[in-house]
């Protein structure tokens, strides 16, 4: 693990927002998911979410410029389902639709928990998500065209949010809870000693001040933490 990275991936995990999220509901152009992955990424969103339009998600790496391997995203079979799980996790639910009744994005509190929904290239929001939601709001317009691509919108919502919330401090110290980000360190750090310890059932081990790997306490270093004397060493997130 080079050190200069290590700093880099807790700078990262140090400002994520485990409450700001993005559901997208039936989103299928790959360039459009990777567009909006990775705005989430850019403003410290640490989990997306996504409503398949054919229960397949396709994030091609090279437009999403690798985000999908730092923001996760869980996928729903239904809006309704993904609706119950955030707003149980204490999200609020803001629907992205141009309405008569709608209230401009930037008129509401963002520093709250949110998860904004916003819906297919040319479709948009379904009705019933709309009805889901707590509150809709709307992006103001004043040319000819109705609607805005899909990521476009969703990247002046995040970038409300993270303006809000940067202003609030809520990205001057950790937000995660200890355990949580202790795990997501080592696993950006170390993805597949990661995967190897997870198939083992072992817990990770703790990492130094650099990122390396520490001997777990009556075993010299370089022996695998499962035990099996494997090395446990790779190439680093």
């Amino acid at each position: 693990m080079n050190p200069e990275r290590f700093r880099k991936l807790r700078s990262v995990l140090d400002r994520r927002q485990p409450d700001l999220t993005v559901l997208m509901e039936r989103v299928h152009k790959p360039h459009n998911l990777s567009a909006i992955v990775r705005n989430a990424d850019a403003v410290g969103v640490l989990e997306a979410h996504a409503v398949p339009l054919d229960d397949v998600l396709k994030l091609p790496h090279d437009t999403s410029a690798g985000s999908a391997k730092w923001v996760n995203v869980r996928t729903h079979a239904s809006v309704r389902e993904a609706a119950h799980h955030l707003r149980g996790r204490g999200f609020r639910l803001l629907a992205a639709h141009r309405d008569a009744e709608a209230r401009d994005f930037r008129e509401v509190d963002l520093t709250a928990p949110v998860a904004f929904l916003v819906g297919a290239e040319l479709e948009g929001l379904s009705s019933e998500a709309i009805e889901l939601a707590d509150e809709v709001v709307s992006i103001p317009m004043v040319g000819m065209v109705r609607s805005l691509n899909v990521s476009v919108a969703a990247s002046l919502l995040l970038y409300e949010a993270y303006r809000q919330r940067e202003r609030a401090g809520f990205y001057d110290s950790r937000r995660l809870p200890e355990e949580q980000y202790r795990r997501l360190l080592f696993e950006w750090s170390h993805p597949e000693v990661a995967i190897r310890l997870r198939r083992a059932g072992v817990e990770y081990p703790d990492l130094d001040e650099d990122g390396e790997i520490l001997p777990a306490p009556g075993r010299s270093r370089g022996l695998g933490a499962s035990g099996t004397g494997e090395e446990v060493r790779d190439s680093g997130g």
